[in-house]
């Protein structure tokens, strides 16, 4: 068996057509929470898409009321704990957030673009999710809370790292301070969301259309863009400049370029190569 095999899910579906994967948080009953099997099951899919290479691009999207409640509330009376009545304790909470953190931090890094299709709530840990996709697109109903600080929390799983970087800083404290709801028309107004459309079905639609614009370019190129994109955002313009050199030298290919620009002119779809299949080293026999 393939070391990226996805194992059966409760908390999601996932399906792959035409080099687009679609991954759809499924226990509306729940409101969508994230529990101790929804990071488990969302680590194996981002692990298995990361690492397959068909899939082009990664739709994420949801089902019922709401988008996801965000973080569970029964979640820290299971298995995972925190101590906080010694030193020792509190270390350990350092790890074992970093360990929860990593989860997300797997979409920014994912070979392929993330896009979100939201509806209803995007709320608490549902906001760290979707400020390390790509592309956020939302139905009208949409709106977006940090819930952590209405429990008595610092929100710990991006939202504060991230959000600056999507959001005028004054707008992220606004909202981080207060726990306030942000509407659809203000989050596309501030530019955390790209659009907003009517319904969630137009939503859905829209954001599978992006995606297969995005499939049909060569995946290698939209690599590196993603790369490109990334580094010129954590670092200065010459920086970038100088590490977009060392990338261009590493994905470039004249025969790409020669399929699309023979594909526009023969009215045709392009063929590209999917990105080659990774195997960690570790599984190597």
């Amino acid at each position: 068996m393939s070391p990226t095999a996805l194992p059966a899910l409760t908390c999601f579906a996932y399906s792959e057509t035409d080099h687009i994967g679609h991954l759809v948080l499924n226990r509306p009953e729940a409101i969508n929470t994230m529990h101790p099997t929804f990071w488990r099951e969302l680590d194996a899919v981002l692990t298995h898409v990361h690492a397959q290479g068909s899939a082009r691009v990664l739709v994420l999207s949801s089902t019922g009321r709401h988008f996801s409640a965000g973080m569970s509330l029964d979640t820290f009376g299971s298995g995972i704990t925190m101590d906080d009545r010694s030193a020792e304790g509190r270390a350990a909470m350092f790890d074992q957030l970093t360990d929860i953190q990593a989860t997300f931090s797997k979409l920014e890094s994912l070979r392929v673009p993330v896009i979100c299709a939201l509806h209803g709530g995007v709320v608490g840990g549902a906001v760290d999710l979707v400020t390390a996709a790509c592309v956020r697109y939302a139905s009208a109903d949409t709106f977006f809370c940090i819930q952590e600080i209405n429990i008595g929390m610092v929100a710990d799983v991006g939202t504060l790292q991230r959000l600056p970087k999507l959001l005028p800083l004054a707008v992220v404290k606004e909202l981080a301070y207060t726990g306030r709801r942000m509407g659809a028309a203000d989050a596309r107004s501030w530019g955390l969301v790209n659009a907003v459309f009517d319904t969630q079905a137009d939503c859905l639609a829209a954001a599978l259309k992006c995606a297969a614009e995005i499939a049909a370019k060569p995946p290698v190129a939209i690599w590196g863009t993603k790369q490109a994109i990334h580094y010129a955002r954590d670092h200065s313009v010459d920086d970038a400049l100088k590490h977009m050199g060392v990338l261009q030298g590493a994905v470039w290919s004249t025969s790409h370029l020669r399929e699309a620009i023979t594909a526009q002119r023969d009215k045709r779809t392009p063929q590209f190569p999917d990105l080659a299949p990774l195997t960690r080293f570790v599984d190597q026999a």
